[in-house]
């Protein structure tokens, strides 16, 4: 292991790191993490075992609201809210991941976060996030788990995302989308439902036949038509979603 390490830090074993990789006070890598050339992490940021994190990645920079106090040294800790990585995700080249301003910010577990992706401050993505290049998520996003966002769209901040939505390319979504819908346009409209991910994900075929025709008819699906499993993932959304796209 290389690169300009400050201390105090907690790195796991077998990790990779590059000589050039710049690691400030409070992080904490787990085991088997790879960090790439001219990577940039500053705490308080935790980072999960199995992770790898691509050149020029930029993680744990102070959030960009104007008139935050932003550090004097890339080694010392942000006076934000820190940042959790689950285990064996990915982040990509140039992507940048900033603090939390009020809460944590955070990428679950198996997530793919691709290349120049910002992940705003507070932003809470679950797990098995795919988010392909040049996606923006706006601060305060929250997305449930195993949602898909298309190449170059963007979510707006304070913005909820349900359990296995889908945000197609280009797409900017301005409203809360309920699980398992697909959003399209700018500003996003609703397109139907992500019937082939939740078939995927091993949602009960019946589960995918009521929440598709009720997105067919623009309408949100009877919880008591569905399992509890796919109940519950409407039941988080509409807990959290103060401006519905549909509802």
């Amino acid at each position: 292991m290389g690169g300009r390490i400050q201390v105090p830090i907690d790195i796991g074993q077998d990790c990779r790191i590059h000589e050039t990789a710049v690691i400030g006070d409070g992080v904490v890598i787990g085991d088997r993490v790879t960090i790439g050339p001219f990577v940039v992490l500053t705490g308080p940021l935790e980072i999960g075992s199995g992770c790898w994190i691509g050149a020029q990645a930029v993680i744990g920079a102070p959030p960009e609201i104007n008139g935050f106090e932003h550090f004097s040294s890339y080694s010392e800790p942000s006076v934000g809210c820190g940042i959790f990585i689950g285990e064996n995700t990915v982040v990509r080249e140039l992507t940048a991941v900033h603090q939390g301003s009020e809460r944590p910010t955070m990428i679950g577990a198996n997530s793919f976060i691709m290349n120049r992706i910002s992940v705003g401050h507070d932003v809470q993505l679950g797990e098995n996030t795919i988010a392909a290049p040049g996606v923006t998520f706006g601060g305060h996003v929250t997305l449930g788990h195993g949602c898909n966002m298309g190449m170059n769209s963007t979510i707006h901040q304070r913005r909820v995302m349900g359990a296995g939505a889908m945000v197609g390319m280009g797409g900017i979504a301005t409203k809360d989308i309920p699980p398992f819908a697909t959003v399209v346009g700018n500003p996003g409209v609703l397109h139907g439902a992500n019937s082939v991910g939740m078939s995927r994900k091993g949602y009960a075929e019946s589960d995918v036949d009521v929440v598709g025709s009720a997105y067919a008819n623009g309408r949100l699906p009877d919880l008591a038509a569905l399992n509890d499993a796919t109940a519950t993932a409407f039941e988080w959304w509409r807990n959290l979603s103060t401006k519905p796209l549909i509802g």
